[in-house]
């Protein structure tokens, strides 16, 4: 598809499961929207996410997307069905791509950064929010979950 805005523009791309949306997806977007002009964000449908999390979102793909939807800093949301990014940038069109710093030097990452490189699209990471994270505020419910049902 290719950039579908004025060459002028800067074209952002991040994408994440989005699921129990909490400050450190919120700061990962507007720091991505500092450094473009237009940001489109991928939500991981729910079949991504059992794919390779093996556990289904808690939010539903059309909730987690509407919320996305509706910050301020998203310009434009769409459905991650899969996690290649050279395929994402070529049904996509993005300048710049930004990922959590997590994912630096990791194997499965260092191959689609060559080839987005090669097609000078940048890589830019961000700090990872360690203090919060949708997995850890998915224990707390479940264990609270586990207390009730032993009550």
């Amino acid at each position: 598809m290719g950039n579908f805005l004025s060459n002028n523009l800067k074209i952002g791309y991040t994408t994440g499961v989005f699921d129990l949306f909490h400050v450190g997806h919120l700061r990962i977007l507007q720091q991505a929207k500092e450094k473009c002009d237009f940001l489109i964000v991928g939500v991981s449908s729910d079949e991504l996410v059992e794919s390779y999390k093996r556990k289904t979102p808690i939010i539903p793909l059309s909730d987690r997307m509407e919320i996305v939807s509706a910050i301020d800093c998203v310009d434009k949301v769409v459905v991650q069905a899969h996690r290649d990014k050279v395929l994402a940038h070529k049904e996509v069109g993005f300048d710049v791509m930004f990922v959590g710093d997590d994912w630096k030097g990791k194997p499965v990452f260092q191959e689609a950064e060559a080839q987005l490189n090669k097609v000078n699209v940048e890589i830019v990471y961000f700090p990872y929010t360690k203090h919060v994270s949708s997995t850890r505020l998915t224990k707390v419910l479940e264990s609270l979950d586990d207390i009730d049902d032993a009550q």
